[in-house]
């Protein structure tokens, strides 16, 4: 077998000096304004800039017919007026979603900007975010683009974790991914579940993953339903209930198809 260690690409000196400087600015602001409209502005100033390559200067008139899908633009860089779907939800809190609102719009804008597809400025952006709005966010993990989740402050992210592109974590009920744990491409963690007949009647469960699980590309893991110590749940298999440690698990439901026999190699990430 062939190890493919990964390799540390990196932009320019001066890029990387730049980079830096900017997170190091966000992370500073963030810390110091914990409140909804003063997170909503810094935002709304930065997204002007992403998008538009110049500085937010005001409110403009929108007088001309013509121009109002711009002004409708500008009026969506803020926080403040759009909504996100968490806050339909019945169970939500208000006041600690209001407080990270602004930066979940800021890291969706984000990725869907020219800047998300940038991998070692993303990782960075993610992270900086993340331990402002995760209720933990550990040393040395790894968000790839696309990545979506619900309240944010239900979820717990370990050190060594890997999440990759376009992954869904619901943390409606609370997620916890234990140290070197890795979500693979477009797999989807839940912790609520609806009843049968009432889809109004939510039960939201704890989801546990790990430590150094791996749940492999378009799985599924629905509410409650853990991932075992060094267990890899197979491809586009359906986790419906609790799946043991150190066994590799695959299907619709996931059954256990053999136990491994040795811990999986670590292959954490270091900067």
């Amino acid at each position: 077998m062939t190890v493919l260690n990964y390799r540390d690409p990196r932009p320019s000196p001066e890029s990387e000096a730049i980079y830096r400087r900017w997170l190091s600015q966000l992370n500073d602001d963030f810390t110091r304004h914990q409140s909804p409209d003063r997170r909503s502005e810094i935002v709304r100033n930065e997204l002007y800039q992403i998008y538009l390559g110049r500085a937010h200067s005001g409110r403009s008139t929108a007088s001309l017919t013509t121009e109002l899908a711009s002004n409708v633009l500008v009026e969506s860089f803020d926080p403040r007026n759009i909504t996100l779907e968490p806050e339909y939800y019945g169970d939500v809190n208000p006041e600690q979603y209001a407080i990270r609102k602004p930066l979940i719009y800021f890291w969706q804008m984000f990725d869907r900007s020219p800047l998300g597809l940038n991998n070692w400025l993303g990782y960075r952006f993610r992270c900086m975010l993340g331990r402002h709005v995760f209720k933990h966010l550990g040393k040395h993990v790894k968000i790839f683009h696309n990545v979506e989740f619900t309240f944010g402050y239900n979820l717990t992210v370990e050190d060594y974790c890997t999440i990759h592109k376009n992954v869904m974590l619901d943390d409606r009920g609370e997620i916890i991914l234990r140290e070197g744990t890795s979500v693979s491409d477009y797999a989807n963690i839940y912790s609520h579940s609806h009843d049968i007949h009432q889809q109004a009647d939510v039960t939201n469960k704890p989801t546990i993953l790990g430590p150094r699980a791996r749940v492999t590309y378009h799985a599924t893991v629905l509410a409650g339903a853990n991932i075992g110590e060094d267990t890899m749940l197979g491809a586009m298999a359906v986790a419906t209930k609790p799946i043991p440690p150190s066994v590799v698990a695959v299907g619709v439901p996931a059954r256990t198809k053999r136990q491994k026999t040795q811990p999986s190699a670590t292959g954490f990430y270091k900067e």
